[in-house]
């Protein structure tokens, strides 16, 4: 009998290319589907929600594959673990309900982007946060994103490579914080196009620098000009926090994911 796994993963992306596996380099997908083969025995191809980007961490990623295995559901996540990088973690298994998919299922997301504002940077946060050396106005960091709460035509915040169709995403909270030296901007939203997250962070940075007014935020929608947002911050900064399914309670959260903040 074949059964679909759910899987939630954690991994540090420093050392990959992304979640998809490519012809130019490792990436996590190749690696879970690798730990399946040894440890089944037959190939399984696996299925993730978000196609991380090379050198994005993830805390809450989701995945599922099909397999007719008589491993019990909740114990793949021990023994892939006994087979997986110590960079990549099987943080839950479970059999998925009928149908379920990891991607078409998901109702949204949360991000994490993490900024280590001081002169110097750290040697543990260096593949984890991106830095800053100038003082960043967290304030005027967190009244500019504010502004992205709501549904909006983000396409402006896609860079070229970008292949989605449709641009309009609805964003149900944004804000930044600060925890001492360490600058956290947390966004949850329906979906995400193609480096709109690091976009987006780019432009606060900006914004906590003096650089640019949190009005170009407003211009970005009107014209769909990239020209009015910053510049795509660092891929080490970007966690993917959580994705949202159907059933969890809230499903789409309108406050911050604290929880995914630790």
């Amino acid at each position: 009998m074949t059964r679909r796994i759910r899987l939630t993963l954690e991994y540090d992306g420093s050392a990959y290319c992304g979640w998809q596996t490519q012809a130019n380099g490792p990436s996590v997908q190749a690696q879970l589907e690798l730990a399946l083969r040894r440890l089944t025995g037959v190939p399984h191809a696996v299925t993730g929600a978000s196609r991380t980007d090379a050198g994005v961490h993830a805390l809450g990623q989701t995945a599922h594959f099909d397999t007719q295995s008589r491993i019990p559901a909740e114990k793949f996540c021990f023994a892939l673990n006994t087979l997986l990088p110590p960079d990549i973690r099987v943080s839950a298994s479970m059999e998925a309900p009928e149908g379920f998919h990891a991607r078409y299922d998901a109702l949204g997301k949360s991000y994490v982007y993490r900024i280590l504002n001081r002169p110097h940077h750290g040697a543990l946060q260096r593949n984890t946060h991106a830095h800053v050396p100038l003082p960043l106005d967290e304030r005027a960091m967190d009244e500019a994103a504010a502004l992205f709460v709501g549904v909006h035509d983000f396409r402006a915040f896609m860079a070229a490579g970008g292949s989605s169709k449709t641009f309009s995403r609805r964003i149900a909270f944004s804000g930044v914080r600060r925890r001492q030296e360490e600058l956290l901007f947390t966004v949850t939203g329906s979906g995400f196009l193609y480096n709109m997250v690091r976009i987006m962070a780019g432009t606060l940075i900006e914004v906590g620098l003096g650089k640019r007014p949190k009005e170009d935020i407003l211009r970005a929608y009107a014209t769909g000009d990239r020209l009015c947002l910053g510049v795509t911050a660092p891929a080490q900064g970007l966690t993917l926090a959580r994705v949202y399914y159907p059933g969890d309670v809230p499903s789409l959260p309108e406050e911050e994911p604290g929880p995914f903040l630790l």
